[in-house]
């Protein structure tokens, strides 16, 4: 018989799948060998043997080059710490599904990455073991991390549901030899400035800027901040969805205009889903694109550091601040514990060695992002003129999406609805203030009460 805390677990997250029209899928366990779990400090050599599971995000180019470049910081761990973890690779388009699923049947993995936009979303279940100073102090403590990446680890006024693991930004990626073939002599730093630029970089089968259409999350991240440098949120302060104001319909208009109405980008950025834009930006089809810590995917292309630049995404007005300053959403994966762990110990051990300073340079530096692990962040590796822009972002114009429970809805239901406003402007239909209104009315009926 379930406990009641867990029967309320299952109810929140059967919830939650059927509020995303998600499909249940069978989901692996950690393993059976016997752990002590009792919260009390754990002896190494009793931890010897143990084997836990590792469900990580794809970060890399492919599933396999991930499963490459963690297998091998793995050995170390297992080395040092005579644990075996094991690992699996989880695509981004079945990662959430996953997730959702073992919160609901409670056979979860003991260890795994999630977006850090979901962090309330899945702490709302109660499947994620809660991070309190006890628990942070078996890794070294809180005050560790970044405060803008533990503000983006679950909602306010709650112990995090996950720990920090990489910080990313967004920046405004640019092409010098196109812009300087174009006669211009610096990047935009406002919107006015940026459709400018494109509409004189677009000709003869390159343009201005290349997007994500068909990607939900990238649109969120976008429609996001462009939002938010209108005053504006998606979320009231109780939780529930002010998708419909007019600040949030002109920030998707303004995102989709860049198909529909300005045209500096190509009609097929409407189906791009997997990281095309990355590709189009690095061969030249695009001189423009808005991405979080890119270098190591634009290097796998070939593209050389000194060929591009990185600056600040644009804001309405020059010089704005505050809520109208904001030019990127806090993003980054976190590490989070599933409650119901029979290894509690072993996996406590495991998050210790991954944000430990040492591997933070490593796994940070492996995919050129930001160590969320503040003392990492001195290294070298961590000081070129692209993560110099997007650490400065993080800690002066960033913003953590809305930590509220029904956030993972909000992706899921806004995020499409901007890919059919994009796939509508590839289609060359009108995309007005009224046909964004509808789609975001439609959109905000299906969410479920806060």
């Amino acid at each position: 018989m379930r406990s009641s805390s867990t029967s309320s677990r299952l109810l929140a997250a059967t919830a939650l799948v059927a509020a995303l029209g998600l499909t249940l899928a069978a989901c692996g366990g950690g393993s059976d060998d016997d752990s002590s779990g009792s919260g009390k400090p754990a002896d190494a050599n009793s931890l010897k043997g143990q084997t836990i599971t590792y469900w990580a995000s794809n970060q890399g180019t492919s599933l396999d080059a991930d499963k490459k470049t963690l297998t091998t910081e793995l050995d170390k761990f297992t080395a040092q710490s005579g644990i075996k973890v094991k690992l699996e690779v989880i695509g981004w388009a079945d990662l959430l599904n996953r997730i959702l699923a073992a919160a609901t049947s409670g056979q979860g993995p003991d260890v795994l990455n999630i977006g850090n936009t979901w962090s309330a979303s899945l702490q709302a279940t109660g499947a994620l073991m809660p991070w309190d100073d006890t628990a942070f102090g078996t890794i070294g403590g809180k005050d560790r991390f970044a405060p803008a990446a533990i503000a983006s680890a679950g909602a306010a006024g709650q112990d995090p549901a996950a720990v920090p693991l990489y910080s990313m930004a967004y920046g405004l990626y640019y092409n010098k030899k196109m812009f300087a073939d174009a006669g211009i002599a610096n990047p935009p730093t406002t919107w006015d400035e940026l459709v400018a630029d494109g509409k004189k970089l677009t000709k003869d089968g390159h343009y201005g800027i290349a997007v994500e259409g068909a990607n939900g999350a990238e649109n969120i991240h976008h429609i996001f901040v462009l939002a938010k440098q209108r005053g504006a949120s998606w979320f009231d302060d109780k939780g529930g969805p002010t998708f419909t104001g007019p600040q949030q319909v002109a920030a998707v208009k303004q995102y989709v205009d860049f198909i529909a109405g300005d045209k500096i980008a190509a009609k097929g950025n409407a189906e791009y889903v997997q990281n095309q834009t990355i590709t189009d930006f690095a061969t030249g089809k695009a001189a423009m694109m808005m991405w979080q810590t890119a270098s190591a995917s634009i290097a796998s292309h070939g593209m050389k550091p000194d060929q591009y630049g990185v600056v600040p995404v644009p804001t309405q007005t020059a010089g704005a601040s505050g809520d109208a300053g904001v030019t990127s959403m806090v993003a980054g994966i976190n590490m989070a514990i599933f409650k119901d762990t029979k290894h509690k110990d072993a996996a406590e051990a495991f998050v210790k060695f991954m944000t430990s300073t040492d591997e933070q340079k490593v796994l940070n530096g492996k995919y050129g992002s930001i160590p969320p692990v503040v003392e990492a962040q001195s290294d070298p590796a961590f000081q070129t003129p692209d993560l110099k822009v997007l650490a400065e972002v993080l800690q002066k114009s960033a913003a953590p999406l809305p930590q509220v429970a029904n956030e993972s809805q909000f992706e899921n239901l806004v995020g499409p609805a901007v890919k059919s406003l994009f796939a509508d402007a590839a289609a060359g239909k009108p995309v007005t203030d009224e046909t964004v209104k509808a789609a975001l009315t439609k959109a905000q009926q299906q969410m479920p009460a806060s």
